[in-house]
């Protein structure tokens, strides 16, 4: 194997509370015990990362630092290891890090399969180094294998915004050909989650987004498209196309105040909302939740947070077996300010994948 450079290439987070990012050269790590060194290759940008650069996420104990690391979504090879590690991975292998860089393993939420509230749970990108470089140090505990037959571009996505939704999806309760809606469902969650419902579970989908968006969204497999610009009245027209009585789950996959707002009223009885996307600045009660309506309809509320281990792997062999596909383009490390600028201004279909090889 070739020797490693001592130097190597990350996207950092230069001021964080603004939309900038510089490329800088960062000492190369050295794997301790029970971690793997990775060269990453690629890694996807996720919503949730504007809110870390941003300092918009009121859900975080303090502010991002500067020079920070972002990215969760990343896929590479191993290239070294540390010590008590060969019987878990192995130099060469492919394998992606996720929102959770690491977890405890023993509290309480690790031992209910609950990785995302681990009491001493670490988040890649955010006071921990994240994908947006081309080295990092990973628990091989907690790396997730990559099927052979995926593409590795194609893979960084699931590893976020995949297993998100299909853990969303799984704990929304709804059974095959049921109706269920999606908000935001033309986002890089949103696409996907389309796709999980209708091609993977077998749901009736509604997605629900800007206009602009219809295509994305059908294409992954919508039975029906309701635009939140130009429909007055969003709670009747889902009521339209559910004979009267609304969905049996409401998925909101957008980081919007306003769709948390209706997603109560689009439920029928014994329905559930599953709350993913979370707003930025000030947080606002979820509208509709009234204790009559929830009594009376037998409704629930669930908070989703991505998935545990298990989900992820799920995850990447429903993209294996080809029931699910992203919708992404590629981009260059040094092109991430521009991006997330489009992210911002809600420009982007699908996703964006960054190549770190140069």
């Amino acid at each position: 194997m070739a020797e490693l450079p001592k130097k190597y290439k990350a996207a950092v987070y230069d001021k964080p509370g603004s939309i900038s990012t510089k490329i800088e050269e960062l000492d190369m790590p050295e794997p301790g015990p029970g971690e793997v060194l990775i060269n990453l290759t690629h890694s996807g940008v996720c919503h949730s990362d504007l809110g870390v650069m941003m300092n918009t996420w009121k859900v975080l104990p303090a502010p991002t630092q500067a020079g920070q690391v972002g990215g969760h979504e990343g896929v590479g090879k191993i290239v070294k290891m540390g010590s008590g590690t060969e019987a878990t991975v192995a130099v060469g292998d492919r394998v992606g890090i996720k929102w959770m860089a690491g977890t405890c393993g023993n509290c309480d939420a690790c031992r209910a399969g609950v990785d995302a509230s681990c009491f001493k749970g670490k988040v890649s990108g955010y006071y921990t180094p994240g994908t947006f470089q081309q080295f990092v140090l990973s628990p091989a505990n907690y790396v997730t294998p990559i099927p052979d037959n995926v593409d590795s571009a194609a893979a960084a996505p699931m590893l976020c915004a995949g297993v998100t939704v299909y853990s969303a999806l799984r704990k929304s309760n709804a059974e095959s050909g049921n109706w269920v809606v999606i908000l935001g469902a033309g986002g890089g969650l949103g696409h996907l989650a389309v796709q999980f419902a209708a091609r993977g579970i077998g749901h009736r989908v509604i997605g629900v987004d800007h206009s602009s968006k219809k295509d994305i969204i059908m294409e992954s497999g919508a039975d029906h498209f309701i635009p939140v610009d130009g429909t007055d009245n969003m709670t009747q027209a889902v009521k339209d196309v559910t004979g009267g009585l609304g969905a049996h789950a409401v998925l909101v996959m957008t980081a919007s105040n306003t769709a948390y707002g209706s997603g109560m009223d689009l439920l029928r009885f014994n329905g559930t909302l599953v709350c993913v996307g979370i707003p930025e600045g000030d947080m606002v009660p979820i509208a509709g939740a009234l204790p009559g309506a929830m009594v009376t309809k037998s409704l629930k509320i669930v908070g989703s947070a991505v998935g545990n281990r298990k989900e992820a792997i799920e995850t990447l062999d429903f993209l294996a077996r080809g029931i699910v596909k992203t919708h992404y383009r590629v981009e260059k490390m040094d092109k991430l300010t521009e991006i997330f600028i489009d992210m911002h201004e809600g420009k982007l279909k699908g996703r964006v994948v960054l190549d770190l090889s140069s």
